[in-house]
Parts: C-alpha cells; structure tokens; sequence
C-alpha cells in the first residue's frame, strides 16, 4: 500500500482529484486529495500574503501531521511547483514523484517564468481588483475560484535536486489545442533514464480526459515506490 497526496493545479482544489482518489483507495492506497490555502473550499484563507511557500507548507504539514512516510506526491500543472518544493523541504517523507503534465522547478525557477508568454497573459489579464488574485479563466470548472497570484509569481527556493528521489514519473498530455508549454520540458525528460515518461492522448486535463491511463500510471509509481 503506497498513499498518495494529490495536489491541483492553479484554480482548482480537491475535487479535480477525488474521482481518482476513490479508485486508488478501490485498489488498496490511501489517497489524500488537497485544496491548497485560498483556492476552492479555502478561498475564505485567500490574503495578500499567500504565496508559493504557504501551498507547500500546506503539503508539508499534512505529511506531517498525518505522519506519513512513504508519500507518492502527484502534481497537477502549478503542483508540480507544489510538490517538488514539499519534497525538498522533507525527503524523508516522500518514497515517490508523478508530475501530470506539470512544471518540474529547479533552485529559482517560477511557475510564471516556466510557462509561455500566453499563459504569462493569462495570468496577468485576471488580476482582480484587489491586486493579488488571478480569476480563472471563461472554460474552467465553474467550481474553479481566483488563485493567489503570488504563488505564481514566486521563485522556488531549493536545497537539493531530485536526484535524491529514484522515483519519478512524468506524464505528459498530446491533446493540447495549441503548443503546450510542457513539450521541451517533455523531450528532455525522455532522455533521461532517471525519469519514466508517458504520453497520453488528452488535454491539460488529464484526470478527467484521460482517468484510466492516468490510474495505471499511479498504480506502476506505487509499485516503483515499494520496491
């Protein structure tokens, strides 16, 4: 038994993970599906100061206070930025990595400064009124609420590589409907031998395009995780 700790992308909470969740915990894992601070059932905790380092403190506290040691953390988009700077700050909590179609940071990189000059703009188009939020775009979930534009903004601040973890996966989405600004990252990482990669028909979505190929990718992280 692996347990998995799913975090969203930018927008979004638990709920884009909890279908998923249930049939990891069909197949025997423990699965815990977060809503980072101020987004979805926690925007009441959206404030001016909530940043990159509040989401993975966020992550951080749940390994710990649910005192979990083998974590499979799995990334969504801006998770990826989530769930590597969780991983960093404790390795001895995390036996595995599955970025979906995900940023991969490195020691002062951004989710802002990682993504093409679209997604640049559609950050910035969204700023609410009150300076420091991003709204979701027209064609999301309409559960989808207005992200801490900080988080975005951040720079990551690492102490290690992930080099120190020999599980990880990256699963990467074909079914954008432009360039999607995870191919160079995509490309690089299939010739890595430490990475496994998967290529799957759908969009950035990938948990409701493609749940099925998504789960068996989980379920072969768990079993890497184990061994």
């Amino acid at each position: 038994m692996s347990t998995f700790v799913l975090i969203p992308g930018a927008w979004h909470g638990a709920w884009t993970f909890e279908p998923l969740a249930r049939r990891l915990r069909r197949e025997g894992h423990e699965a815990y599906p977060l809503t980072l601070t101020g987004v979805g059932s926690r925007r009441h905790l959206l404030t001016s100061s909530v940043n990159l380092d509040t989401h993975i403190l966020d992550v951080v506290n749940h390994l710990e206070d649910e005192q979990i040691t083998d974590a499979v953390l799995v990334g969504h988009s801006y998770g990826g930025m989530v769930i590597t700077g969780a991983a960093d700050r404790v390795p001895e909590r995390v036996a595995g990595l599955v970025y979906v179609d995900a940023a991969v940071p490195e020691d002062g990189d951004s989710i802002f400064s990682l993504v093409t000059d679209q997604e640049r703009a559609w950050y910035l188009d969204g700023v609410g009124d009150n300076g420091y939020t991003s709204a979701p775009l027209p064609f999301f979930d309409p559960r989808a609420t207005p992200h801490p534009l900080p988080s975005l903004m951040q720079a990551i601040r690492l102490d290690g590589t992930l080099d120190r973890f020999p599980g990880k996966d990256y699963v990467y989405a074909t079914g954008w409907p432009g360039a999607s600004p995870f191919t160079p990252l995509y490309e690089r990482l299939r010739e890595d031998s430490a990475w496994r990669t998967h290529a799957i028909d759908s969009g950035h979505n990938v948990m409701q395009g493609a749940p099925d190929e998504l789960l068996k990718v989980l379920l072969s992280a768990a079993d890497h995780a184990q061994r």
